[in-house]
């Protein structure tokens, strides 16, 4: 599929680019490469987070990797039923980023997808932590666009695949409370309470 109803605002991203110097260009190239390792920190921080919580709490911190996964499950198959080439082998643009092989398809944005799911679930999981992933995961779309690897509405309907898979999933995730609660009463508990408690003794 080739779709260039924005082809006009992909350019002028790129052109911009053009224009903006090489260590920004790096920064942001950088960012849009291996910033999803940020989303996985702050997974990490709000599972640390809920370990003194009731265990609703611990049972949506866990479920944020999930509901990630799913996302990019969902949105890997969108993209497999568009087939939509990049916009720098279309439109041939010299582009911050080495432009993907062919057959690397374009449209929904993975990158943005999973950005926007953790930012979602982060905001049940750890409200501080999503109010700081909401706008990480805008700038993670951008950025895409920014070193012309993805259309603009290749990322806006990755943030909005992410977001509304992530979404349903993560509001039911309190749900499996009693689940954590029993995981709370054998050796897992050390990862799932900072409260010692009886738990299952070694050996036993």
């Amino acid at each position: 599929m080739t779709s260039q109803f924005d082809a006009g605002l992909y350019r002028w991203v790129v052109d911009l680019s053009h224009h903006t110097p090489t260590p920004v260009n790096d920064v942001v190239r950088v960012f849009s490469d291996y910033g999803l390792g940020i989303f996985a920190a702050m997974m990490l921080y709000a599972w640390w987070r809920a370990r003194p919580e009731d265990s609703a709490r611990m049972a949506v911190a866990l479920a944020v990797p999930l509901a990630v996964v799913a996302a990019f499950l969902v949105n890997d198959v969108v993209k497999s039923v568009f087939d939509e080439q990049r916009p720098c082998r279309t439109l041939h643009t010299i582009t911050v980023e080495t432009c993907p092989a062919a057959g690397d398809w374009s449209f929904p944005s993975n990158h943005s997808a999973i950005a926007a799911a953790a930012a979602v679930a982060l905001l049940y999981a750890h409200r501080k932590a999503g109010l700081l992933a909401l706008p990480l995961a805008v700038l993670m779309a951008v950025s895409r666009v920014w070193i012309g690897v993805h259309y603009p509405h290749d990322v806006v309907i990755g943030l909005a695949v992410g977001a509304l898979t992530a979404w349903p999933l993560i509001a039911m995730a309190g749900r499996l409370a009693p689940a954590v609660d029993r995981l709370r009463d054998t050796r897992l508990r050390p990862a799932l309470s900072s409260v010692h408690g009886a738990g299952v003794q070694p050996g036993v």
